[in-house]
């Protein structure tokens, strides 16, 4: 059996590439951003409204008290 040259190999590899690739790409859904998936799950949430209002309230207590009261 003959030693395939390098050309030889170089295009069964890009072969095989563009086939791998093809097939993935025909294969995979449309990626959707993980935010996307998310939003608005936490709508009418009483729960998470008191998370919410707990942290503004931390946030705000950790600003400097100013005297004229702004």
């Amino acid at each position: 059996m003959a030693t395939p040259t390098i050309e030889e190999r170089l295009t069964l590899l890009e072969e095989k590439v563009a086939r791998f690739v093809s097939d993935e790409t025909a294969s995979a859904p449309p990626r959707v951003a993980w935010w996307k998936k998310i939003v608005g799950v936490y709508k009418n949430d009483p729960e998470f409204a008191e998370a919410e209002r707990l942290g503004r309230e931390y946030r705000e207590s950790l600003r400097p008290k100013t005297d004229d009261g702004c």
